[in-house]
């Protein structure tokens, strides 16, 4: 029994049996999966495989059909959980950038902190201001969304889920919105956070950020884990034929 709870007790996020249908349309059939406290796990696979719709689910963005997900030992698919709360310690970024165009940059990262975590502005500014200069964008607190290149944007959003003292981040293909040139600088950002040791769950196409930063990669298809492994061995030697032929085409 001891060992059993010495297992799970370090988990940050733990999925068990989860189904998700869009309708008719099993998107999620049955997924088991979790990721440790401090670990980077990266999540790979072909359109449509439902690696986002996963993603989604771990903050209740999407409502899952059936199963269980256990953020840091609650169970946030119980329906008299504070889901306010639970998505307070759980940071996100998307794949387009969500940032209110008609605030600046200071505006956009202080709003939440105030309204939630009710922080008065001072002390909202000054975690702003961290934040920002963490992301490579002090100086950058006046200027509004629109005047910003899309890797810049895309770092003002990393900064503003940081600004909520997370203690975890999703990212949904944080970088595939990108023009190739700006993808570099939003990855160093990640790679910075994981070597702080926050615990990352990424949906990316980035294999060599993968293989670099990440500690577990799961690759899926058709609403399934095709396979997980060290980020080295699954990518040099995939040994799942689904995962062989998606790997022969991105690597």
């Amino acid at each position: 029994m001891t060992t059993d709870m010495n297992k799970t007790s370090n988990r940050a996020i733990e999925v068990r049996e989860l189904h998700k249908y869009f309708g008719e349309n099993e998107v999620l059939k049955g997924i088991d999966f979790h990721v440790d406290q401090g670990q980077v796990v990266c999540v790979i696979g072909p359109s449509g495989s439902g690696k986002s719709t996963l993603l989604r689910c771990v903050n209740r963005l999407e409502e899952p059909t059936s199963g269980k997900i256990i953020v840091e030992g609650v169970d946030i698919t119980d329906e008299e959980i504070d889901l306010d709360q639970i998505r307070s310690r759980i940071g996100m970024v998307f794949q387009s950038f969500n940032l209110f165009p008609h605030m600046t940059v200071m505006q956009n990262l202080c709003i939440a902190q105030q309204r939630v975590k009710k922080r008065n502005k001072t002390e909202a500014v000054e975690i702003a201001r961290a934040n920002l200069a963490k992301v490579g964008l002090a100086g950058k607190e006046d200027a509004y969304p629109a005047h910003l290149s899309g890797g810049q944007q895309q770092r003002v959003a990393i900064a503003r889920a940081l600004s909520m003292d997370p203690d975890m981040m999703l990212f949904d293909e944080p970088t595939s919105a990108l023009d190739p040139e700006l993808v570099g600088d939003v990855l160093d950002v990640m790679r910075q956070l994981a070597q702080e040791g926050m615990t990352m769950m990424v949906v990316t196409h980035e294999m060599g950020f993968a293989r670099e930063v990440g500690d577990k990669l799961v690759f899926m298809d058709g609403g399934v884990i095709v396979e997980a492994g060290d980020p080295h061995e699954v990518l040099a030697n995939p040994q799942h034929e689904r995962t062989q032929a998606f790997l022969s085409k991105v690597l």
